[in-house]
């Protein structure tokens, strides 16, 4: 593989020292872009974009060209391990994601096939070949899942859901049942994330979005664990250097002693818990990833990037935080705005890595 000539981002996941603090965005390949939405409406629908390995390479380079990024993420959804597994995945004008068929039983959970990354997610392989080729070493690639518990509240409520109440009601009324199902994701996304890995992949990251609607014991027994297992299964050094994996529970502040637990290299930050709170409870044991609320994009150039001061001097000096947004940009962004975002981090960050 071509030699990379920015490794900051993966430095500061590994708490070694860096010039600046680096930076991406979730969901920085995305329709607040107006490329992208050029790109999207030339392939005709969201899936046909995340489904064409060219098409899927072209969108997660375009937000590289307008700012100075330290990495790029692969451009992919979340769902498309429960799509791969039978369920019909496809995307409802206003409503977001949608199942054709699924799972709220015990037959249903045992119907899912295991999954063969190669055979039944060629694609996402694919893109991220073609992506760290035509990257040619600029920056590190980001592949990424979704957790087990986010993936079965999509699966068992058949799209996106207010309140949980099929997925909660099985994780409380048939535990066994979830479990089975959680096991059977685990692993799928175990074999999914070392497939990107082995495609090229330089980090990865899970996605927890919707461990934060758990209690404590909940999240602990049924997103947690289960984060913890796919860590342990992951491929953890490729090309000659240590492949970081970063945890992302959104709304997980209160939890980040558990996750660091859980041998994962980054914790991801959403914007309602203080870096510098977080930096002192989880100190040295791993990095962190945040954590920017996304409103703050829609305020003046001044203002971003007072926040961002704010955020960085919160956290303080050394290395160890990669500075992101607390959730993935919203589409109404002005693509302006997420430029005086990321010019603030890389203007403001140095003083914080001086020798």
């Amino acid at each position: 593989m071509t030699e990379l000539k920015n490794d900051r981002f993966l430095r500061a996941l590994l708490r070694q020292p860096v010039d600046r603090t680096p930076v991406w965005m979730m969901r920085q390949a995305g329709r607040y872009l107006p490329e992208y939405r050029a790109s999207r409406a030339a392939a005709g629908s969201f899936m046909d974009l995340c489904t064409n390995p060219d098409a899927a390479c072209e969108v997660t380079l375009q937000p590289l060209e307008r700012y100075p990024l330290d990495a790029a993420i692969l451009f992919s959804d979340i769902l498309t391990i429960p799509d791969a597994m039978g369920l019909g995945l496809y995307f409802e004008t206003g409503e977001g994601p949608r199942f054709r068929k699924t799972v709220r039983d015990e037959a249903a959970v045992d119907a899912l096939p295991a999954l063969n990354t190669e055979r039944d997610l060629d694609y996402v392989v694919k893109a991220v070949s073609t992506i760290r080729r035509e990257l040619n070493g600029r920056v590190p690639l980001i592949g990424f899942s979704g957790s087990p518990w986010t993936l079965a509240t999509y699966m068992v409520e058949g799209g996106s859901s207010k309140d949980f109440r099929r997925a909660k009601a099985m994780a409380y009324d048939q535990p066994e049942v979830m479990h089975k199902l959680l096991t059977k994701l685990a692993d799928a996304v175990t074999e999914y994330l070392n497939a990107q890995i082995r495609a090229g992949a330089q980090a990865v990251q899970i996605f927890d979005t919707w461990g934060g609607a758990l209690s404590d014991r909940a999240y602990r027994e049924f997103s947690l664990h289960y984060m913890q297992r796919i860590v342990a299964g992951l491929t953890r050094e490729s090309e000659g250097r240590e492949v970081p994996v970063i945890l992302f529970t959104k709304g997980g502040g209160q939890w980040l002693e558990a996750m660091a637990d859980t041998g994962a290299t980054a914790l991801g930050l959403d914007w309602t818990t203080d870096i510098g709170v977080a930096r002192k409870r989880v100190g040295d044991r791993v990095a962190l990833q945040g954590n920017m609320d996304p409103a703050v994009l829609y305020a003046s150039p001044e203002r971003i990037r007072e926040e961002v001061g704010v955020i960085l001097e919160s956290f303080g000096r050394g290395s160890g935080h990669v500075f992101n947004l607390g959730h993935g940009v919203t589409p109404q962004v002005d693509p302006a705005h997420a430029g005086a975002f990321f010019d603030a981090v890389v203007e403001l960050s140095g003083k914080y890595h001086e020798q």
